[in-house]
């Protein structure tokens, strides 16, 4: 009897460190290899939002302080009301209060009409306040609050009249919003791209392919190549393109060329491309590496408009002034508005010394 008590406080402290053993292992699955991750690591993991709204924190944003989000933060590339097309493909526009009544977007099937905005082809409320909470604004993703992205969606609704402007778009009533969507019956799951009977294909694949078992090839090589007859026959393809996204263009005034250039480089030429390069100091490539590290040219080309003005016309248009220096690089601090057409610079967060660095080389006249 007397040793009844010790046994079974050892007994349980040998169960309490067993338990705590057990825990510090990896996965039984992959002996060896990592660690269950925590509850804080799969919450920070875990933040989408299903379209049936699993997922959608709380919280809530009017109409009116969408708009000022948007303005401070979205403008710059999407237009104030959402309408611009200079860079990426408009937001708003295409819909209209029979669709909204409807559930499809009529214009989808009308052949004359080529445009397609987000409105247009959104089938759920859900997709587009995940998109916007993960990948908005493009210089600083995942920095807006629950409230300011459920304003922001009620700010684009309203654009499409979907809400009115009195509208306070929150985790409660945007399922309603749902079902006043443009485009909310435009989906189709009956192709069986995503298998499952719970999206109404009965669990059908959309392919049944067969897998290669004998003299397979294991190195595919994909290339494109343009005949010497369509060579340059609307221009250089590297010159009109845009330089965002993947896909720059090639530069095809060289015969045999298929492989992408920047189009900022191609643009120049080789014997511009050369003068610039040899006028380039060592200050001129600091700067450079600046204009790119800062994403400046997701707006900005060096000798070509983009969404905001190209850097050489900043600098022929400024050329006069004794306090260009300090004059452009307060504008890359507060940002600026009405100086090159509708769409606003936003104020950059970037350190002084940068933007003073890149000041002097946009006054200096940007060279490469």
């Amino acid at each position: 009897m007397g040793l009844r008590g010790p046994v079974i406080i050892l007994g349980v402290v040998a169960l309490a460190l067993g338990v705590s053993a057990a825990a510090a292992q990896p996965s039984a699955g992959y002996p060896g290899i990592g660690r269950p991750a925590s509850p804080k690591e799969i919450a920070a993991w875990d933040i989408d939002v299903r379209p049936d709204f699993k997922g959608l924190p709380r919280g809530s944003g009017s109409v009116a302080q969408g708009m000022d989000v948007w303005e401070a933060k979205c403008a710059s590339c999407h237009g104030v009301f959402g309408e611009s097309n200079e860079v990426f493909a408009p937001i708003v526009g295409g819909t209209t209060r029979d669709d909204i009544r409807t559930g499809r977007v009529k214009r989808l099937t009308d052949e004359s009409f080529p445009g397609r905005t987000t409105m247009m082809k959104l089938s759920s409320v859900a997709t587009l306040w995940d998109y916007i909470s993960r990948a908005m604004p493009w210089n600083s993703p995942k920095s807006l609050k629950p409230d300011e992205i459920y304003a922001v969606v009620a700010y684009l609704l309203n654009l499409a009249e979907v809400v009115p402007e009195s509208f306070t778009l929150s985790d409660a009533n945007i399922g309603e919003v749902q079902q006043r969507l443009p485009n909310r019956d435009g989906m189709r799951t009956d192709h069986g791209l995503w298998p499952g009977r719970t999206l109404g294909n009965g669990g059908r694949p959309d392919v049944r392919a067969v897998a290669c078992m004998s003299n397979c090839v294991t190195e595919p090589k994909v290339a494109s190549l343009l005949p010497d007859h369509a060579r340059n026959a609307h221009g250089n393809l590297a010159e009109q393109n845009r330089m965002v996204g993947a896909q720059h263009g090639a530069d095809t005034t060289r015969p045999g060329s298929g492989a992408p250039v920047r189009a900022a480089s191609a643009a120049a030429g080789p014997a511009n491309a050369s003068a610039a390069a040899g006028a380039a100091g060592a200050a001129g490539a600091a700067a450079l590496a600046l204009f790119n590290r800062h994403n400046c040219s997701a707006c900005h080309g060096i000798d070509r408009k983009l969404v905001g003005p190209a850097m050489q016309e900043v600098a022929r248009r400024h050329a006069a002034r004794a306090d260009k220096v300090e004059y452009l690089g307060a504008k890359i601090l507060g940002g600026a508005a009405g100086g090159w057409g509708a769409i606003p610079m936003p104020a950059q967060n970037i350190p002084k010394a940068d933007a003073d660095a890149l000041a002097r080389w946009v006054a200096a006249g940007a060279a490469r």
